[in-house]
């Protein structure tokens, strides 16, 4: 179901990710990432880490799968493997975790077993809209 809908340009993701951070109020959630290449999935992690206060070095897990920052923030990248490599890592366990979870390049595959799973699991769809992007929030 479609929550809000945001027309942002870069120096406006702030915005979002504080309207994220009220939305999970210090529960443990799965956000899952969805866009084109450079739609801004990594630059939209790096601004909540922000508004956090962190100071922590944001980078996209590409290569890495997962990254972890301070209070328990975890980011992965499904760029570079396919879903059933992504779950034969083991890696379904670590949204057991305590924290946020970002998963750039999640597919509605994904999403359904973490509901399946009973997890929380917010989804944003970002697209690419000439200065702007288009960021549509469903929970």
């Amino acid at each position: 179901m479609l929550i809000k809908e945001f027309t942002l340009k870069e120096d406006e993701v702030s915005i979002l990710a504080n309207e994220l951070k009220n939305i999970i109020a210090n529960r443990n959630y799965i956000v899952i990432l969805r866009g084109d290449l450079a739609s801004g999935k990594t630059t939209f992690v790096k601004k909540y880490v922000e508004s956090l206060g962190l100071d922590d070095v944001v980078n996209s897990p590409t290569f890495s799968i997962q990254v972890k920052y301070s209070s328990n923030i975890f980011h992965y990248d499904l760029y570079n493997k396919t879903l059933e490599e992504f779950l034969a890592l083991g890696m379904l366990e670590e949204f057991e975790k305590e924290g946020t979870h970002f998963v750039e390049w999640g597919s509605l595959r994904l999403e359904e077993i973490l509901n399946d799973y009973g997890f929380d699991v917010i989804v944003i769809d970002i697209k690419k809209k000439e200065e702007s992007r288009v960021y549509k929030v469903y929970a």
